[in-house]
């Protein structure tokens, strides 16, 4: 397994772990790279699943908005815990990580809904990530400062 996409992968169990303990991602990435630290059975966290996790959480409230206004016909509150978590990391990558192509980003999500998810995960995964992607450009000029914006 490459390492951009394990660290994908663990990226995503934190997100999916911290939504299931009502915790910060910040608190179960804290909790996983200590436990790496004290248990030789564990892996270490890379560099990449920690630069995910902390993007995600300095995003944290534009990425649900923007899952909630393009999910149609669900709620974020309804929605499957997996697939939240699997779209909240690929939207996260898709608008704010440059170094890894969208289509890569989608595919590597919509692999994730295949392993830990429904038969009808990957298609909706795939559909609203592809949504966020058409709509990259214009959320990237709202992340620019005022006086930049043309």
């Amino acid at each position: 397994m490459a390492a951009r996409n394990k660290a994908r992968k663990r990226a995503f169990q934190i997100l999916f772990e911290a939504d299931q303990r009502g915790s910060t991602v910040r608190t179960v990435l804290a909790d996983w790279i200590r436990l790496a630290r004290t248990d030789d059975r564990q892996p270490p966290v890379s560099e990449y699943t920690m630069q995910l996790v902390e993007g995600y959480a300095q995003h944290i409230e534009r990425i649900d908005e923007l899952i909630a206004t393009y999910a149609v016909g669900w709620t974020l509150d309804r929605m499957p815990v997996v697939d939240r978590n699997i779209l909240r990391l690929g939207a996260y990558e898709l608008v704010w990580e440059d170094a890894t192509p969208d289509a890569v980003v989608i595919d590597e999500a919509v692999q994730l809904a295949k392993e830990f998810s429904t038969d009808d995960s990957p298609a909706f995964v795939n559909g609203l990530l592809g949504r966020v992607k058409e709509l990259k450009p214009s959320l990237r000029r709202e992340q620019e400062p005022r006086e930049h914006q043309a």
